[in-house]
């Protein structure tokens, strides 16, 4: 059978091919051809997202050479090579990075540990009046931060009130989430796609005539839009979610960690200490043979000369097992069974040796997720030592609903955004992965310390509040009011250099910067308005109301196959010409097509649906049914908002 990307690419080329025979020109059947490589590499995922949109900007880049736009016959390059790069220094670029330093530095001061402990002074334990109460603070919180970073800040935040209150995680995690998303809708830098809309105005402003030049956005000329949608988010679980949210059986307060996982990834493991005789065949086998073959995973030894091997560092996979080796053992009691006769091993009746240093005090089963932004992306738990190198003894990993356990191949398989980690971790080596932004340590209810700058809230409250005044009561660029905040709290020791660097998502950056140039190109060489020619032949005799619709059903299409910024810089263009086609105003609808671009709720193709996918112990029928009817929802209030305030 064929790989379905193969079909696809064959369904791809053919399309490509016809709408090459209908363009009126060649550059717009190019053009036409590109934007669909596009579509298929960001909705197939064949490369990450970021090297999608890189290998775009090359390809654009690439039909400036003489001989390639006289092989293609083209006059010129799709877009102006001059202004290839220009995402880069962008203000919208600018904007991103210096929103993500300013939440890092917000997080640092311990914020979020109050945030958590004021939701459980005022919700309480119950479930109807701690969802309004997380929702409000994500929703708030996302307004004016990435509503990726804001949702990473609360799932641990989440989890602390779950096992605290009782609350199941999957009844909480979902609404906060979806809120997270909402509430990017709520002020122009809530979001990419709205950061990004007032740079694409401007460029879009460059080729149109004067009496359709289009006005730029002001900070909260959302916010009433925002409002009412976040506000049917929270209403909307409130009322519905013990419809729409999947069941799950209540945690008793103080329930362990261990009783945790086996209820949400139904691991049934335990710890046990096995000693190996010097008949055994296990003999002279290294850890790494062992664990890749059988169920079991070594999280500690002892070796002969009573050395003890655990945590960051210590127990390597090509350590060889040795006559007289004390082994410690996580596994499940069938597993053990079959290795301890296989293999001849002596099982002690309770954890004696290692007592001390594997007791919960000092060691444990922790979630551990991967962030969107993080550099072990494409790589596998053998290829970065990450027993070794981060102290992560991987036991399951947990992906699409779907859980891969030991013996399962697991070490051989790439991480992906969104993945959850389930690893026996010492507490010092988790309490490290904190300040790496290639993890989000989900589990916290453990003995710990905590590194936060709770002295520094005040120079981070003033920063942030400076790049806000800057923002609203003067008339210098986003970008530079913002670096203003994130700036202060770098000098001020809120952050540090490296810390600031690793609070930034340059997967996020590269994506954004490197697309630019195809909203320059669509615009240049006239595919959007031939585009929005077409589509007004079929809806242009329809009430206003039904074409502003559409354009934001086809964005919500679009950013469940695609990134959202990646929808906006394809449809902003078309929008606009649209509009114009049809006497309308083309600000507002440029403005549709970014705040529809929200709408991903249906299947966890956000990165914030992805993110709570694992440590939810969400599947996609949960999306699915959640979610269809928060898309409508999204839908209908965002329309009836838009024709109240505009």
């Amino acid at each position: 059978m064929l790989n379905k990307k193969i079909v696809a690419a064959l369904v791809f080329s053919t399309f490509a091919l016809w709408l090459s025979t209908v363009a009126p020109s060649t550059p717009i059947a190019w053009m036409l051809s590109i934007l669909l490589l596009t579509i298929y590499l960001f909705a197939f995922e064949v490369v990450e997202v970021d090297e999608a949109a890189i290998t775009v900007m090359v390809i654009l880049g690439l039909t400036s050479l003489p001989f390639v736009h006289s092989l293609m016959g083209l006059e010129g390059g799709l877009v102006d090579s001059e202004k290839l790069f220009t995402g880069f220094s962008s203000n919208a670029v600018m904007s991103i990075i210096a929103v993500m330093i300013i939440g890092a530095g917000l997080d640092k001061t311990g914020l979020m540990s109050k945030v958590a402990a004021f939701i459980l002074k005022v919700g309480g334990r119950s479930e109807t009046r701690i969802i309004p109460i997380v929702s409000s603070a994500v929703g708030f919180i996302s307004s004016f931060m990435q509503n990726v970073g804001a949702a990473a800040l609360f799932i641990p935040v989440v989890n602390r009130i779950s096992t605290r209150s009782g609350v199941p995680m999957s009844r909480l995690l979902m609404p906060m989430g979806f809120t997270a998303i909402l509430g990017g809708t709520m002020t122009m830098v809530g979001s990419s796609p709205l950061i990004l809309l007032n740079d694409l105005i401007l460029t879009t402003n460059q080729g149109l005539s004067v009496e359709n030049q289009m006005h730029t956005w002001g900070l909260f000329s959302v916010t009433p839009i925002g409002i009412a949608l976040v506000l049917t988010g929270i209403a909307y679980f409130v009322i519905a979610g013990k419809f729409v949210l999947p069941a799950a059986k209540k945690k008793k307060e103080g329930t362990s960690v261990i009783n945790h996982i086996k209820e949400v990834y139904d691991i049934d493991y335990d710890l046990f200490e096995v000693n190996v005789p010097t008949n055994s065949n296990l003999v002279g086998m290294t850890l790494d043979q062992v664990e890749t073959i059988y169920k079991v995973r070594v999280i500690a030894v002892r070796d002969i000369e009573n050395h003890d091997l655990i945590g960051h560092g210590s127990v390597e996979r090509s350590t060889e097992i040795q006559a007289e080796m004390t082994l410690g053992l996580l596994t499940s009691i069938e597993s053990l069974e079959s290795f301890v006769e296989g293999f001849g091993l002596k099982l002690s009746n309770k954890i004696e040796k290692f007592s001390d240093i594997l007791s919960t005090q000092n060691c444990g089963t922790a979630e551990v997720v991967i962030p969107p932004n993080s550099s072990l992306i494409g790589k596998t738990a053998r290829d970065v030592w990450l027993r070794k190198t981060y102290g992560l003894a991987m036991v399951a990993l947990h992906r699409g609903g779907e859980t891969m356990k030991e013996g399962e191949g697991i070490r051989d398989v790439a991480f992906q955004a969104g993945d959850t980690l389930v690893a026996y971790v010492c507490w010092d080596d988790l309490d490290r992965l904190r300040d790496n932004s290639d993890f989000i340590a989900i589990t916290n209810d453990y003995p710990q310390q905590e590194e936060t700058r709770p002295e520094k809230v005040k120079w981070a409250g003033l920063f942030f509040g400076l790049a806000l005044f800057l923002v609203l009561f003067t008339d210098i660029k986003l970008s530079i009011a913002l670096l203003t905040g994130a700036l202060g709290m770098i000098l001020t020791k809120v952050l540090n250099i490296e810390e600031a660097y690793r609070a930034v998502s340059w997967k996020t950056v590269f994506l954004l910067a490197s697309l630019i140039p195809l909203g320059l190109a669509v615009s240049k060489t006239g595919t959007a308005l031939w585009i929005a020619q077409e589509t007004v032949a079929v809806v242009g005799d329809m009430a206003p109301w039904v074409i502003l619709t559409a354009i934001a059903v086809l964005a919500t299409f679009f950013t469940l196959v695609m990134s959202n910024v990646g929808a906006t810089i394809l449809l902003v263009p078309i929008a606009v010409n649209i509009a114009i086609q049809v006497g309308a105003d083309p600000a507002i609808y440029a403005l549709t097509v970014a705040i529809a671009t929200s709408n991903s709720f249906l299947i966890p193709t956000h990165q914030v649906n992805a993110l709570i996918m694992g440590p939810g112990g969400y599947k996609v029928v949960d999306f699915i049914k959640a979610g269809g009817i928060m898309t409508i929802l999204f839908l209908v209030v965002m329309m009836t908002m838009m024709n109240i305030v505009f």
